[in-house]
This record gives C-alpha cells, sequence and structure tokens, in this order.
C-alpha cells in the first residue's frame, strides 16, 4: 500500500497474470481456426454453385452433341436395317405362299419316281442335262397341276382345319395371280418336255395335269372313287420318265412302275383319310372314310395295295431286260414313296 514496487517484482506480477489468461487464448486461438476454416469451405462451396451451372451446361453440351450424333448414326442404320427387313418380310413370305401353292412336297415325291422311272428305261445312270431338264420340265407340269387343285378347292379348303392356311383359303394370295402363276407353269413345262423329250412324255404330262386337275378336283365332292382317280393321276409322271428316257408304252416294266405308284397310293392315302376323316367330313367331301365310318373298307383297300405294291415290285425285276439298275431303280421308288 504505500510500497513501490521494483521493476523485478512488476515483472513477476505479468507472467502470474499471463499465465491465468493463457488458457483463454488457447481457445480464441482453437475457435479462431476452426471458424476461418468453416467459412472457407463454405465460400468455395457457394463458388462451386455459382460456377456449376456454366460447366454442366458445356459438359451437357458436348455430351449431348455427342449423344445426337450418336443417335443420329444409330437411327440410320436401324432405318436402313428396318427397310432391309421389310423388304425381306414382303418377298420372303410372298415367295413361300407362291411354293405352297405348288404342293411341294407332292411335287418331290413325283420327282423321286419320275428319276426311278428314267433310270430304269436307260438302264442305267442319265446324262446330267437330260436329267435337268426332265426334273425341270416334269416339276413345273406336276406345280401347276398342284396351283390348280388349289385353286379349285380354295373354298373348300376354309373348312377344314388340316388346309384353312394355305395362302388361298387364308387371303394371302389372289385366285387371279395364282392362276397366272399355274397357267405360266403348266404352259411352260409342257413346252420344255416337248422340246426336250418329245410327243409322248409331253402328252403323258398333259394328260396327267388334267386327269388331276379336272377330274379327280372334282370327284372328291361327288363319289369315293376319286381316290382310284387320283392314285392314277399320281402314277403317271412315271410315264413321263419312263418315255422321255428311250422307253415306250409297249414296255412292261412302264406299267408297272405306275401300278407301283397307283398301289403306294392306297395305303398312303387311306392312313390320312382315316386321320382327317372329321374334318373331310364337314367340308363334304366323298371318302372311304366318310362312307364307311366303321374304317373296314379303309383297310381292306390298304392292305390290298401293300399286296399289290409287292407284287408289282417283284415282278419289275423279272420284266425281259431287266437289270441291276432297273432293280435299283425300283427299289428307290419303294423305299421313297413308302418314306
Amino acid at each position: 500500500r504505500g510500497r513501490t514496487l521494483s521493476g523485478q517484482a512488476i515483472q513477476s506480477r505479468n507472467r502470474l497474470a499471463f499465465q491465468r489468461v493463457r488458457p483463454l487464448f488457447g481457445y480464441i486461438e482453437f475457435w479462431g481456426s476452426h471458424f476461418e476454416r468453416s467459412m472457407s469451405s463454405e465460400l468455395l462451396t457457394v463458388e462451386t454453385s455459382l460456377e456449376a451451372p456454366g460447366r454442366l451446361a458445356g459438359v451437357a453440351g458436348v455430351v449431348g452433341s455427342e449423344s445426337r450424333a450418336v443417335d443420329g448414326a444409330a437411327s440410320a442404320g436401324l432405318a436402313e436395317r428396318s427397310v432391309a427387313s421389310a423388304d425381306r418380310a414382303g418377298w420372303m413370305p410372298l415367295a413361300s405362299d407362291y411354293v405352297q401353292l405348288t404342293k411341294p412336297r407332292i411335287v418331290t415325291m413325283i420327282l423321286v419316281t419320275t428319276v426311278a422311272s428314267a433310270m430304269v428305261a436307260a438302264g442305267g445312270w442319265i446324262a446330267p442335262l437330260s436329267l435337268l431338264w426332265l426334273l425341270v420340265g416334269t416339276g413345273a407340269v406336276a406345280a401347276s397341276a398342284g396351283a390348280g387343285n388349289q385353286i379349285w378347292e380354295r373354298k373348300i379348303d376354309r373348312q377344314m382345319v388340316r388346309t384353312a392356311s394355305r395362302p388361298l383359303p387364308d387371303d394371302r394370295l389372289g385366285t387371279v395371280s395364282a392362276s397366272v402363276v399355274a397357267a405360266l407353269l403348266g404352259i411352260g413345262g409342257t413346252w420344255l418336255l416337248a422340246e426336250c423329250f418329245g410327243l409322248i412324255p409331253t402328252m403323258a404330262g398333259a394328260v396327267t395335269w388334267l386327269l388331276y386337275v379336272l377330274i379327280y378336283t372334282p370327284m372328291k365332292t361327288r363319289t369315293a372313287w376319286n381316290t382310284t382317280v387320283g392314285a392314277v393321276a399320281g402314277a403317271l409322271p412315271m410315264l413321263i420318265g419312263y418315255t422321255a428316257l428311250g422307253g415306250t408304252l409297249n414296255d412292261a416294266s412302264a406299267w408297272l412302275l405306275v401300278a407301283v405308284l397307283v398301289a403306294w397310293q392306297y395305303p398312303h392315302f387311306m392312313a390320312i383319310a382315316w386321320i382327317y376323316r372329321h374334318q373331310y367330313a364337314k367340308a363334304g367331301f366323298r371318302m372311304t372314310t366318310t362312307e364307311d365310318p366303321s374304317g373296314r373298307l379303309a383297310s381292306q383297300q390298304s392292305v390290298a395295295g401293300c399286296l399289290v405294291l409287292i407284287a408289282c415290285g417283284l415282278a419289275l425285276c423279272w420284266t425281259p431286260g431287266a437289270s441291276i439298275a432297273a432293280w435299283v431303280a425300283s427299289a428307290v421308288v419303294l423305299g421313297s414313296v413308302s418314306y
């Protein structure tokens, strides 16, 4: 209280006071630096948010332009593929319908048997060019007959599940265009047979067409004897092949070959007629299986056809002038049509 403090005492007092307030300065320094860091991060966030739209717009513009370019190229490629697919989708079903119009499975069987009968007449293999023209000519006539049959029965075929999906009853082809195709095939095939093989094979082809289209087809709704007429019509192409390669109508082999195919068609068709007997009856077809629903008559005709088939196949190998080629050809006939 009246005493004067020395310089040393003042320094000691100041140091003591600083030590007492030093923790407070530490807290101030800590919270100050924390506040500075917080403010800096907030400012950075604000800055980024202000600049982001511009940068994002730039990136979006680049990506957008690239995307548009890719989309444009993809769209162009897709359009080209769509046009090509549409073209294929347009002509492929149409071509398939025209093929179906000709009954291609029946045509194939006819061609196999025609080649077999030609081999019997030739006594061996056939020259490739002759074989080609024989196949094309006979195939065209047979295809025309199949088309003519479908044109005639187009309305009846709508009533059967088995045939309702054919091109004409399903309205995928018109009657006029189908008739034009049938006429072109018939005329072209007949001309080719006449040009390459002469009158008798040509007449055999013409008789086959007339018998199948104009007699057998309308008979199907009138009498069960249509099966016999259809069997003869289906077997006459044997004469086309046989007479085209040097055989004559006086040869027993020619008519035995026809008999083989006539006999085979009985067990073949009676099986079909039995399976679809209800559809045939509904459509108004007169078949053995619709006339006799018990199936006895159809089974008897099938067994008889098989016996005649075996007898004709064996007799064919013992005809005068028969050769190994004739035996092989008859085996091909039997095997192919039985399959």
